[in-house]
Parts: structure tokens; sequence; C-alpha cells
């Protein structure tokens, strides 16, 4: 597992051709940069906010929880005349028991990923890994950290609904 960051320009590990070892290793960092930004994820459910002073907002939905995963959706929302925008936005299925991340879904604006469908090649679990990498580093670099605290409650379930 990579602990310190990469000693390669990202051109470099773009050009790499992957192994099904490098990409799990990738995972395990992955894994590993969650828990830092959520260190009591297995505990969660609903929606939480991480707030920073000088930076987005970055909001993580935990949609699923079983005793050894959980689902969890991770995005920034950015305004727009239409709503809001989530970029990047994935779905990650995170496994404790082997500290793993499987990406099942990553939508962003910034860099070339191509949609891979149901079965992505290793060159795109590569890049997919690569770049969640890179941004889960950026948002614990920001600051960024969820805990139980910073829970979102919709106005809906703080005041009951009259029909």
């Amino acid at each position: 597992m990579y602990s310190t960051g990469y000693p390669w320009s990202l051109n470099k590990l773009l050009a790499t051709r992957p192994s099904m070892g490098m990409v799990l290793d990738l995972s395990e960092e992955n894994y590993a940069l969650l828990m830092r930004l959520a260190p009591a994820l297995g505990d969660f459910s609903g929606k939480y906010q991480s707030n920073l002073e000088h930076g987005m907002d970055l909001h993580l939905e935990v949609q699923e929880q079983t005793p050894y995963t959980t689902l969890v959706h991770l995005t920034y929302y950015f305004s727009h005349a239409v709503g809001d925008y989530p970029d990047p936005d994935a779905t990650l299925r995170i496994y404790h028991d082997s500290k793993q991340i499987d990406v099942l879904d990553l939508r962003q604006s910034s860099l070339p990923l191509h949609r891979w469908g149901d079965n992505p090649t290793l060159d795109q679990r590569w890049r997919i890994n690569l770049f969640l990498s890179k941004w889960l580093r950026y948002c614990v670099a920001q600051g960024h950290r969820f805990a139980a605290k910073d829970r979102v409650f919709s106005s809906s379930l703080l005041q009951p609904e009259y029909t």
C-alpha cells in the first residue's frame, strides 16, 4: 500500500500498465483515506456534511449499512441555475473486512474518465481508483472530516407532516 503518496508523476501513472495487485493496493489506499475522512463510517446512517470555512462542503450519504459493507454516495454540490450539480459524484461500496473500496459509479467533468459499463477493464479500474485516490487525498488535505455531529436532518424529519 502507498502510504506517503505516489513517487511518480500523474502522467507516468496514467501511462503505466497496471496489474491487479496495483489496483488492489490502490483500493486499500482509498479505504484508508476514506477512514481518515469518516473514522466511524461503520456506525453511520443517513446524510452527513463536512463544512470548511474556505472551501466546498463535502457530502456523504450512507445508502446501505451491513455488518461487513457500507454503500455510500460522496460528492460536492455546485450551485447551478437548474439546481445543485454533483461533481465529482461517486457511489462506493466499502468492504470493512478486507479494507477495500469498490467504485460502483463515478461521474465527474474535470478528467477524461469514460463510462465503463457493468464490467470495467483493469485499465479502467486503475484510472477510476487513481482519480478517487487523488480526490480523497485532496479532501483529507483540505481538512474534511465526517463525525456523528455532522449528520444532516431534513426539515421533513424534524417536523411531522400533516395531511
